[in-house]
Formats: C-alpha cells, structure tokens, sequence
C-alpha cells in the first residue's frame, strides 16, 4: 500500500462518533407525544404495582404478628404464676397431722388444680422430665450423679423444678438432675 492509501483509508476509518447524549436527545426528539404519554404511564403503572406489592407484603406482616401475639398471649401471666404454683406444691408436699391441716391442704389442692386446668386451656403444658432422656432445650440439668446399673446415662433422675411451654415455646425449662 502507497503511502496515500495509508492516509485515505486512515481518514475513512476515522469518523465522528456520535456520544450517548446525542443519541439520547435524538430518541427523545424522535418520541411522538403519545409515546411520551405511554412511557409515562408504564412508569407510573410500574410504581402502582410495587406500592400495591408493598401493602400486601405489610398486610401479611401485620396479620402474622397479630396471629404470633395471639397464640403466645398468655405467656407473660404463666410466667409470672410458675412461682406461686410452686409454692403450692411444696404446700401439697408436707405432712399434716390432725383435721384442720387436712382441709386446708385440701383447699390448697384444689387451688392448685384450678391453676393447671386454667393454664392448660392456654395450652400451657409441663414438660415431661422425670425418667426421659436429657433435652438441652427443654431441660436445665443442675447436678450430675454417676450412671448405676438401674438408670441409663443421659437419664433424668431427678426433678427439682418442673419445666413448662407454651404451643412449641419452652417458658421455663424443667431443672432436673441427670445420669451421667
């Protein structure tokens, strides 16, 4: 190729690029009025649908934590009760030995009784522990004591204080001793 050529083809290859604003304001300058309105309403539609999206997910949010709150409702009252049952029951545990201590511990019974009905119609219920297999999450172990031959290791031995839940919620776990 003669030198002339390199420059002729040089030159051709060499034209003025056109930016992306000028090929932005020529799209802008070739959109008809109605294209305009259509772009704008597409805009304006995606946002209904999103703000539309957003209020249905709030709703399902809103119901959820009304449903959680009503399901786990009595879950501060039982917690704030646990004590006062169980002095009633160390109450039921000791001996009494003429009539009148018998009609008392009778009424402390029934007191008792009414408490672990009401608490159950809540579905609040008492974590089984004695002779089960230890549960980290549902029991609290105190103290250990050896295996023997009667009792398996990882085996509660011993309750010191009983456990509760609520549905699938551990409110207080049971305190136990365990086999080890």
């Amino acid at each position: 190729m003669s030198e002339k050529e390199k420059n002729e083809a040089t030159n051709e290859e060499v034209e003025p690029t056109e930016t992306t604003e000028d090929i932005a304001e020529e799209t802008v300058e070739e959109l008809t009025p109605e294209e305009l309105l259509q772009a704008k309403v597409e805009e304006l539609e995606d946002q209904f649908l999103r703000a539309r999206a957003e209020i249905a997910n709030i709703t399902n949010r809103n119901r959820n934590e009304r449903e959680q709150l009503q399901k786990y409702r009595s879950q501060d009252l039982a917690k704030k009760l646990f004590p006062a049952m169980d002095n009633l029951e160390r109450a039921m545990a000791t001996e009494v030995s003429n009539e009148q201590g018998a009609s008392l511990k009778k009424g402390v019974e029934m007191v008792l009784e009414s408490l672990r009905h009401a608490l159950k119609e809540e579905g609040i219920e008492e974590i089984k522990a004695s002779g089960e297999a230890f549960d980290p999450n549902l029991h609290q172990a105190v103290q250990t004591i050896p295996a023997g031959d009667d009792v398996a290791a990882d085996t509660i031995v011993e309750v010191l204080q009983k456990g509760y839940k609520l549905h699938d919620r551990v409110l207080r776990p049971a305190m136990v001793i365990v086999a080890q």
